[in-house]
């Protein structure tokens, strides 16, 4: 296996070529405004070297395109959006809890329709397929690109929202069309919500993919291209294309997974420092804790996949106030090599105090050597006790629990914190988020409701459809293993009713690995 594994952060865009298990080179570039060029730079970077100028099977990427186009309102597009579930919906309109800006620059067009389930998965009112026709036709007739369709208890029973899809593909063809269930759980409006934002991003997600395709080819690598998801697993372009909002915060999963396969420990807090955030987690069997709760993306309730993290604003790029001394949350950010004092700008950051403590060797230090001990001590400390207080937080167990520093901040974690019982520091720790996305495998979810089966065989069906998403997806079968399995009997439903959510994950197929971009 040869893999180059990208992550482009706020800094800093990462690469490594992990051959044979074994990173063989890794280049940091700083992070550009239009991301693409940086990519191109670290790509360029890495190939330089004589032991990365090698034919790879894969390169894998991890980006913050898509959350950052959401939580900067930037590079959205005006959508429809079809809610089945009338009447018992019509209080709450799609966009109803979008903040203001959000709802403006991207609602299009809203239809509201009878149909859908009730929670039992019984359909309680037919669906209206002449709506959905006449839907159709003024989406068409209005130019939008993309469609969001929602339809009340959606999980349980899809096929409103896939009859939908077949009418719109009938009437508009090249619209591209995000159904809910594909996406979120059981909870109409956060679902809705995940699948608007995703049909928000359609045309963000063919540019993005189709530039990362170009700076691969331009850098003379032939392979094919995938894209890092929020579960620490990866995606092939064209479902990254498909659904953006899967990539939602993976640049921290990247790293959590790069922290386990560096470390060889499947269980563990995290820390990872960059340069404008450190995003604290817990590694559970090798991957991301999964969030159980709604979690909002610009603002934005959603509630589908992402992993449980708590990001701070503290890294290397953070600025550092006086009078109280206090380090972040504000950051320079990708700027760091031309504003911190130590790389001859005029802005006293997080690195600086680094250099100044004799914690790292970066710059120039003299030109920290000004800085009094009284200030170093007290940035030192105030960083420490925020790291502390939140990587607690994150905790699930009482006792003392190993933690993982990575990131190109890591020096700001001390050799001690409370609750900790070690803190395990690894080689390529800087690059880490790169090293996960190199080494991800595919995975594959089922999270459905089963009736009139034992616990063992709602599992068991559970997860054959799990391995078969995940194959799909472009997974080798004989190295799937179960990552998740959880499972929750619904009282209120006939049939002796159970939940159960399976996650499934594997090596990507040699097949797929030997394809050209």
């Amino acid at each position: 296996m040869k893999r180059i594994g990208i992550d482009v952060g706020g800094t800093n865009t990462d690469a490594v070529l992990i051959a044979d298990d074994q990173v063989v080179h890794s280049v940091k570039a700083a992070t550009t405004a239009d991301v693409t060029s940086g990519i191109l730079a670290a790509l360029k970077a890495l190939r330089e070297h004589p032991a990365a100028a090698v034919p790879v099977d894969a390169v894998v990427i991890g980006t913050t395109h898509f959350i950052n186009a959401v939580v900067q309102r930037r590079h959205l597009q005006k959508i429809g959006a079809i809610r089945i579930g009338m009447p018992a919906s019509a209080s709450l309109p799609p966009f109803c809890d979008w903040p203001g800006d959000l709802a403006a620059l991207v609602s299009g067009k809203t239809f509201m329709l009878e149909g859908g389930h009730d929670y039992d998965g019984r359909p309680f009112m037919p669906l209206d397929t002449d709506g959905l026709r006449a839907a159709a036709r003024a989406i068409k007739a209005k130019g939008l690109r993309a469609v969001a369709v929602a339809s009340s208890f959606s999980p349980l029973d899809p096929s409103c929202e896939n009859t939908a899809r077949e009418i719109l593909a009938e009437i508009c063809p090249d619209v591209a069309v995000t159904l809910s269930h594909d996406l979120g759980r059981i909870g109409l409006l956060e679902r809705e919500n995940a699948a608007l934002l995703n049909a928000a991003l359609h045309d963000l997600a063919v540019t993005t993919v189709a530039a990362f395709r170009k700076a691969i080819a331009e850098s003379g690598i032939d392979a094919p291209l995938f894209l890092t998801q929020n579960d620490g697993t990866v995606m092939q372009a064209e479902i990254a294309t498909a659904f953006p909002v899967m990539s939602f915060a993976s640049g921290a999963t990247n790293s959590m997974r790069g922290a386990a396969y560096l470390s060889g420990l499947d269980d563990a807090m995290v820390v990872d420092v960059g340069g404008t955030t450190s995003d604290i987690g817990q590694l559970r069997h090798g991957f991301p804790r999964e969030a159980n709760a709604v979690v909002e993306v610009g603002g934005v309730r959603t509630l589908f996949r992402m992993p449980d993290l708590l990001s701070i604003g503290l890294g290397g790029g953070s600025h550092v106030t006086q009078d109280p001394v206090r380090v972040g949350p504000l950051s320079v950010g990708y700027r760091l090599t031309s504003d911190a004092l130590v790389f001859g700008g005029d802005q006293l950051t997080a690195t600086d105090i680094a250099v100044a403590a004799g914690l790292i060797d970066i710059g120039d230090r003299s030109r920290v050597a000004h800085l009094p001990k009284s200030l170093i001590d007290a940035a030192l400390a105030d960083a420490h006790r925020k790291l502390e207080g939140d990587i607690d937080r994150m905790k699930t167990e009482a006792g003392d629990v190993p933690l993982l520093a990575v990131g190109g901040g890591a020096f700001l974690v001390p050799e001690r914190l409370a609750g900790i019982s070690t803190i395990v520091r690894v080689d390529h720790g800087d690059c880490a988020n790169a090293v996960g996305a190199a080494i991800a495998q595919v995975s594959g979810e089922a999270d459905q409701v089963f009736r009139d089966m034992t616990r063992d065989e709602a599992i068991a069906a559970a997860r054959a459809i799990a391995e078969v998403r995940a194959v799909q997806a472009g997974a080798d079968r004989d190295t799937l293993k179960t990552v998740d399995v959880e499972d929750m009997p619904i009282a209120y439903l006939p049939g002796n009713a159970l939940r159960v959510r399976v996650r499934v994950a594997g090596a990507i197929a040699e097949p797929t690995i030997g394809a050209a971009a």
